[in-house]
């Protein structure tokens, strides 16, 4: 053959060939763009330029739509393309179509968007049948872990019908037992609703009921010391003996253990923290939460994302400048932990967290919460940290932007300007009735899982 022609044969060839594979492959990226997922969840917020949603596993994203003809509250079925970023503050995929759920517009039954497979999943019934039986107001006050007040205090709860409070060292300061009981039953007498009754009782620095040694013959000791003179063992121990003396005076919930990986002497967190590295406070986190399994008294993770040898968040703003892979790395081991054995509880600080979200407070940022959601499983329930805290007391409506975050129990010392806030922003449709409802029935079906409702109407 002659060798030109031969040339020209292999040359045809290979040009058949490359034009076959460049076909393939143009057409296998053309497949892969068009691929289209769907996401059902339900509206948080609207605006002129992006809405903002949540799915059934609690997670928040931001979605690139203009002029959305929904309102909040609606469930809405999101066609898009491509993977959804749950870390993501504006997901960047590009929206094919959107639809209301029909199931939205039936507001008889409560909306099967709520239901997971999580930690509560046992009393959601008794849930929602509770839940039918409140009032807006009632709910709204489900929402609130409130400092207990000087003044109007039987008033104020039979008004809000707070969720519950947090008592400080103040509240019971020369108090003998029976006087604690009594001030605690009196309020749980006044209650429709059974109340969270919390405190700060960590131990060492920290400590309310024990500063009172006719409550506790000595103080309780910090995580710190315990682990110095007994290790875990001693650990344990002492959460089951705490739990004993806290359930005794009718307190349900410690919050407490800090689980920060703080090893800085200097920093803010050391005096309070186990002050060890990530693995054994993992160890810890996971100690605490099962000992107090069946003791009556809950406990709750803190601070997350992890507070770091950072400043502190009562006098004013505090910027963590690590990166996302040393927080993932160093201080989420220890509420993975805390989760996986079993907490119904964590509590998030008001460091801004610029490896996560540089723009707004952990308690405020929907990544943050989203992390927490995602990245570790979390079922339960999501607490803000006291939004009177010089952090973020001076943002407006932090009452609002702490729901529209994700949390489901906010902490507030000044509870009329917070729940004035959450009925102005219901009235302007910042924030739906649905999203409360979602919220109280979350709180309530906490309160079904830990033993404290009794259906009876007061």
């Amino acid at each position: 053959m002659d060798k030109k022609v031969f040339g020209g044969i292999i040359g045809l060839t290979v040009l058949m060939i490359v034009g076959i594979i460049s076909v393939y492959f143009v057409n296998t990226s053309n497949t892969s763009a068009e691929v289209i997922n769907e996401i059902e969840a339900t509206v948080l917020s609207i605006g002129s330029d992006s809405v903002t949603v949540q799915d059934s596993s609690h997670v928040i994203y931001t979605f690139d739509i203009k002029d959305m003809n929904a309102t909040v509250g609606d469930e809405v079925i999101i066609e898009y393309m491509g993977i959804l970023n749950k870390n993501s503050n504006l997901q960047n995929n590009k929206v094919k179509s959107y639809k209301v759920s029909v199931d939205s517009l039936d507001s008889g039954e409560v909306s099967i968007s709520w239901l997971d497979n999580g930690i509560f999943k046992d009393y959601y019934t008794l849930a929602s049948n509770k839940l039918k039986t409140l009032s807006l107001d009632e709910k709204i006050g489900q929402l609130f872990l409130v400092r207990y007040p000087d003044n109007n205090v039987l008033e104020d709860l039979k008004k809000y019908q707070f969720a519950g409070y947090v008592f400080y060292e103040k509240d019971f300061t020369s108090k003998t037992e029976n006087e604690v009981k009594n001030m605690i039953s009196t309020l749980q007498d006044n209650s429709k609703i059974p109340l969270l009754t919390a405190v700060d009782e960590e131990g060492g620095k920290v400590v309310r009921v024990s500063s009172n040694s006719n409550l506790v013959s000595e103080k309780f000791k910090s995580s710190k010391e315990l682990y110095a003179l007994g290790g875990f063992d001693l650990i344990k121990q002492d959460t089951i003996d705490k739990s004993k003396i806290l359930k005794n005076l009718g307190l349900n919930l410690n919050l407490a253990p800090v689980v920060d990986v703080t090893t800085d002497s200097n920093s803010y967190m050391y005096e309070r923290s186990l002050g060890e590295n990530t693995s054994i406070t993992s160890t810890y986190a996971k100690t605490v939460i099962e000992a107090s399994k069946n003791t009556g008294v809950s406990y709750t993770l803190k601070h997350f994302p992890g507070y770091g040898n950072n400043g502190d968040t009562h006098a004013g703003s505090v910027i963590d400048n690590r990166s996302y892979d040393d927080i993932l790395d160093n201080d989420l081991p220890p509420f993975k932990a805390g989760i996986e054995a079993g907490s119904e509880a964590i509590l998030v600080s008001h460091n801004t967290v610029s490896g996560i979200d540089a723009s707004n407070p952990a308690s405020l940022s929907t990544s943050v919460h989203n992390l927490l959601r995602n990245e570790l499983s979390f079922t339960g329930i999501i607490i803000a940290d006291d939004i009177a805290m010089g952090a973020v007391s001076s943002i407006s409506d932090v009452a609002v932007k702490a729901i529209l975050a994700g949390n489901d129990l906010i902490i507030t010392t000044d509870y009329e300007t917070s729940i004035r806030s959450v009925k102005k922003a219901l009235a302007e449709g910042t924030i739906s009735e649905e999203l409360i409802d979602k919220l109280a029935f979350r709180v309530l079906a906490w309160k079904y899982y830990k033993g404290l409702m009794i259906d009876i109407q007061k």
